[in-house]
């Protein structure tokens, strides 16, 4: 797979810092072509962890994930001195949390939540649209993908319970 090993916006961050490491989701935002979409399968085996939890303990640990999301990506743009960066992908991460909340067992549940999670943050309907493009720092990267995990948790959930 290529990497974004030449840009040189990515060459001012190392993946030995917690916070860059983070921010580019474990290395998979070094993608380079379709980082968000590495990003998000990246999620996946952190959403594997967290299914564990008591659904109450999940969505504290969702909540955080978006918490310090905000500031992990601010910390990365500022480092990378460009704002929302495509390698930074914790974005992703947390989306795919919100998508996947009280989802029912099983891989194909995982499999549809991952692809509407996608479809609305590359597709980006209002309002996601123009928060990504009104809003800066790092709330501005994390809030178009809060939204589109929303979204897509919506209609997941909306499949659920009418399958």
């Amino acid at each position: 797979m290529k990497l974004l090993s030449d840009d040189p916006a990515v060459k001012r961050l190392s993946l030995s810092n917690p916070i860059h490491f983070l921010a580019l989701g474990f290395g998979s935002g070094l993608a380079a072509k379709a980082p968000g979409t590495f990003g998000t399968v990246a999620a996946i085996p952190v959403f594997l962890l967290l299914a564990q939890l008591s659904l109450p303990m999940y969505l504290l640990a969702t909540f955080i994930s978006i918490v310090i999301g905000i500031y992990i990506c601010d910390k990365a743009a500022k480092d990378m001195q460009v704002h929302d960066h495509g390698a930074i992908v914790w974005d992703e991460v947390a989306g795919l949390l919100i998508t996947l909340i009280a989802v029912p067992a099983g891989w194909q549940w995982l499999l549809l939540g991952f692809v509407l999670f996608r479809f609305f943050d590359i597709l980006k309907p209002w309002p996601i649209k123009w928060l990504d493009a009104k809003v800066h720092g790092g709330f501005g990267i994390m809030i178009d993908d809060v939204l589109a995990g929303i979204f897509a948790l919506g209609c997941l959930q909306a499949i659920a319970y009418f399958w």
